[in-house]
């Protein structure tokens, strides 16, 4: 006796979250003039690597490459960094993150201007240029300069698997992030560190 599988088409909830920061947002992302200093490497081989004089660098223009820019103009974040850091946040839970990568997701407010892969979600707030001293992997300190946001507000539209969570399930995750996880540079969950306690909101409001 054969035995018949039925899969039901998936059921998708979509709701906006209004998320209201309550410790600076900040914004790092890889320079142009890395990324090509890399693919300049990558294409010479060895002889790209000798060593040459340490050039003069304008902090301003190191503050705007921090900076995601949308074709229309407004700054925003990369909209996985809400995404990723939804799916951390279900290790608090014991919900397993393979399940999660597969049912939450971001719906981008737009498209990065210079690199029009990268979904963004819009920042209401304005930035500011922050210098801090950090330190390479050889203890070596040095100045680093981002765009830092300590007023700021994004309007999250989450769409969700709904075989796997609620709006509430989603709502509380999104709490814990803000709470526990973060976002940006200095994030208590960052990979490298303990974090800064940067990248912390409160979720304020959702409507549908």
């Amino acid at each position: 006796m054969s035995e018949s599988i039925v899969i039901p088409a998936p059921k998708f909830g979509e709701t906006v979250f209004e998320l209201t920061g309550i410790a600076p947002l900040v914004i790092h992302r890889m320079s142009h003039k890395l990324k090509a200093q890399m693919k300049q490497k990558m294409e010479e081989g060895k002889s790209a690597s000798s060593k040459k004089n340490r050039e003069a660098k304008d902090t301003d223009v190191i503050y705007a490459e921090s900076k995601y820019t949308s074709r229309e103009g407004w700054e925003g974040v990369h909209a996985a960094s809400f995404r990723n850091a939804m799916i951390s946040a279900c290790r608090l839970i014991g919900f397993k993150m393979t399940l999660a990568k597969l049912s939450l997701f971001i719906v981008a407010d737009g498209w990065d201007a210079q690199e029009p892969q990268i979904p963004l979600v819009r920042i209401y707030g304005k930035a500011v240029k922050q210098e801090d001293i950090a330190r390479v992997e050889t203890g070596q300190p040095y100045i680093t300069v981002r765009a830092a946001y300590h007023k700021w507000n994004v309007k999250l539209r989450v769409r969700w698997d709904l075989d796997q969570f609620s709006v509430t399930d989603v709502a509380n995750l999104l709490v814990r992030v803000g709470q526990q996880v973060g976002i940006g540079e200095g994030r208590p969950d960052s990979k490298n560190s303990a974090g800064m306690g940067w990248g912390l909101f409160e979720v304020t409001q959702s409507s549908q």
